[in-house]
């Protein structure tokens, strides 16, 4: 991605062979400036963890000057009184000329409270030790001190997730405020084995529940807990994948934060080519085929392998022939682009990072078969056991909108374009879920997409569906000037699925009102009935009841035909119904952008990610030049009005790359002499005042 000068990276490493690498002050204070340092160049920080937390200690030197002052002298069993120091421990310890002392300590000038040797005779004083220092140039870091340091990390790490791509590579364990680094820094590369992220150890455990109960680490805060559990975005199988891993990520985001996104000088997968992995309908499939592309192998039952006369254009141009099991089926990614994160969380979403036309993008796309939510016992509690859970695709639950949250805010701290697949029906509401507070994360999504200051692509693709609140959560008003929403021709989008939608708007009385008004059979039956009322209301003499005994026939005739006529019907309002949620709809009254056909969707959102990733630069230079005269929509309005095509981004592309156009000179002379009257505006104002 940077073939000419390679890129710039901050690293900061644990020595473990060094006090374990644990984290005393000095560590403290050169990791928050390599940290800060970092910010300041806008390049990426990349932590290296194998340490033990914050740094333990005592007092040696008190340590070994220290006496015990005890109960009975005789039977030490009895306890003790206090520490204390004699006259000549005193002098050296705590009256010595250093600049802290190593301890402080009061005489002790109760007789009944003296060591029983130093009654009664000529003993020097006696001082009880009633805190202990350390030296300051020989012992330092015994304690607290290394805590407040560790909060200064924390919240330098906190800060620097906000500005620049924080990457960790967990190689060895990482304890205590390790463990937090770790989880601030939030993108982790984890080693397969010995390398746990742990809060305590499991020996200090075992030693507070009073039995062996845990007999590693790994139990604690291996990758089989901090995969699942979403603090490990990628496991790796030793020291050298780690590495590679971490190396294959940076390839993906700029050399500087807000900078320019690596594009490798040449493209293995052209832009131009055609989406031939296309899902059946009504088939649940592997979301990562549709993206990343795969063999006709795996394909076979869940894709669209042959073109069909009788299918619609979109299946038909996008539908493969194969020759064999190993051909291959390209998805909408370039081939061999696509790098899961976060796969052992919250299996019912996808997220990850890929390329399009050699443009490094995040993606979010839904997963539509059921997955399983594992929840592990712990050997503490001997009444829990091993929980699975069956969560339904298209649905996000609790896990699964915590996860597309975190996702976004991700992709945004790394400048990257995003991506949406969304084809989700809806959050899941029971009881359980709301208590697990789905209404939470899924509020996060929009505080997420919110401050998103790149370009967002929100899609629903082939026989996909996007209704109700998840429809809401991604929708392009959340934040306008960066969001666009799109679909595929069979896609489909509503407030409810159309057979729900039937049940409370087309009920059994407008479904029999339709039969009556179509049905010639019915019809006849309708008018044959009204006649035998007219013929009973005109006629005086029925004393044998036949024309009664002819209406209820008639009604029984009706009866049993909108029965039979009843399950078709209900199949022709659902049908109805669904007219409601198509894509030509969803333009028709402007909720999307554009209705793109999948086989398609490739080249254009090439041209439209590029077109789009160019707007921004030039908005945010004509913004910047403007001193705030201009704000980002009117910088995209102006830069419509200069000239810049609207509805053809492969010209536009064109136009706004180069800025010696005269149109866009133009444009940018005006956001300069904006800002220089703003400029003059702001002095005179504050000479006035």
């Amino acid at each position: 991605e940077f073939p000419d000068a390679g890129r710039e990276v901050v690293v900061v490493a644990n020595d473990i062979t060094k006090q374990a690498g644990s984290f005393g002050t000095r560590e403290d204070v050169v990791f928050d400036l390599a940290s800060q340092l970092s910010r300041a160049k806008g390049v990426p920080r990349v932590y290296i963890a194998a340490n033990s937390g914050a740094r333990i200690g005592l007092s040696t030197s008190v340590r070994d000057a220290v006496r015990v002052k005890w109960k009975h002298a005789d039977d030490p069993s009895q306890g003790f009184d206090y520490l204390y120091l004699t006259s000549d421990d005193y002098k050296t310890h705590v009256a010595g000329p250093t600049t802290r002392k190593a301890a402080k300590a009061a005489i002790v000038s109760d007789p009944a409270r003296l060591p029983s040797e130093t009654r009664g005779g000529h003993w020097p004083a006696v001082y009880e030790v009633t805190d202990v220092f350390g030296d300051a140039k020989t012992e330092p870091d015994l304690g607290v001190e290394n805590l407040r340091g560790s909060g200064r990390i924390a919240g330098e790490s906190a800060r620097a997730y906000n500005e620049v791509v924080t990457l960790t590579l967990v190689v060895g364990r990482s304890v205590g405020i390790g463990a937090y680094l770790v989880r601030l820094g939030h993108r982790t590369v984890q080693r397969a084995s010995n390398s746990p992220i742990i809060l305590t150890g499991y020996q200090a455990l075992n030693k507070l529940l009073g039995k062996p109960v845990y007999s590693s680490n790994d139990q604690l805060g291996g990758p089989d807990i901090m995969h699942p559990n979403g603090v490990t975005h990628l496991v790796a199988s030793d020291h050298l994948d780690v590495v590679c891993q971490a190396v294959r990520w940076l390839g993906y985001v700029p050399a500087t934060r807000h900078g320019s996104l690596p594009v490798p000088p040449r493209l293995w997968d052209p832009p131009d080519r055609l989406v031939a992995w296309h899902p059946l309908p009504n088939t649940p499939y592997d979301p990562r085929m549709l993206l990343a592309g795969s063999s006709a192998k795996d394909a076979r039952g869940v894709a669209q392998l042959s073109a069909s006369s009788s299918s619609s254009d979109e299946t038909s141009s996008s539908a493969a022939t194969v020759r064999d099991d190993h051909d291959w089926i390209a998805g909408f990614f370039d081939r061999g682009t696509l790098t899961e994160a976060l796969a052992g969380w919250a299996k019912t979403v996808v997220v990850g990072r890929a390329r399009l036309g050699g443009i490094p993008v995040g993606f979010i796309v839904t997963e539509n078969r059921t997955a399983e939510a594992q929840h592990p016992a712990d050997p503490a509690d001997p009444s829990s056991s091993e929980r699975v859970t069956n969560q339904a695709g298209g649905v996000w639950f609790p896990d699964s909108a915590h996860k597309t949250a975190q996702a976004v805010a991700d992709f945004d701290a790394e400048d990257l374009p995003l991506f949406i697949f969304a084809n989700w029906r809806g959050f899941s509401g029971g009881t359980r879920d709301m208590f697990g507070e789905v209404l939470k994360f899924g509020a996060k999504i929009v505080d997420a997409l919110s401050d998103y200051d790149r370009p967002v692509f929100v899609y629903i693709p082939p026989n996909g569906e996007l209704r109700g609140g998840a429809w809401v959560v991604v929708d392009p008003t959340i934040n306008e000037d960066v969001m666009e929403m799109y679909a595929a021709e069979s896609a489909r989008g509503g407030v409810l699925e159309p057979a729900g939608l039937v049940e409370i708007k087309f009920r059994d009385r407008d479904l029999k009102k339709t039969m009556h008004r179509l049905d010639a059979e019915l019809q006849r039956l309708d008018a044959a009935l009204i006649e035998a009322r007219r013929e009973d209301a005109e006629s005086f003499d029925n004393v044998d009841g036949t024309n009664h005994r002819r209406e209820a026939e008639l009604r029984a005739r009706i009866d049993a035909r909108e029965k039979v006529l009843l399950p078709v019907y209900t199949s022709i309002a659902v049908h109805f119904a669904d007219l409601h949620d198509t894509p030509g709809r969803m333009k028709a009254t402007g909720v999307i952008r554009d209705v793109v056909p999948w086989a398609r969707a490739r080249l254009y959102f090439y041209w439209r990610l590029k077109r789009r990733l160019l707007e921004f630069a030039v908005r945010r230079r004509v913004v910047a030049l403007s001193r705030g005269a201009w704000d980002a929509g009117m910088a995209a309005q102006r830069i419509l009005d200069a000239g810049c095509p609207a509805d053809d981004d492969q010209h536009a592309v064109a136009w706004l790359g180069d800025d010696k156009t005269s149109a866009l000179a133009g444009l940018i002379a005006q956001a300069r002499d904006a800002g220089l009257a703003k400029a003059a505006r702001d002095l005179l104002g504050a000479a006035g005042d």
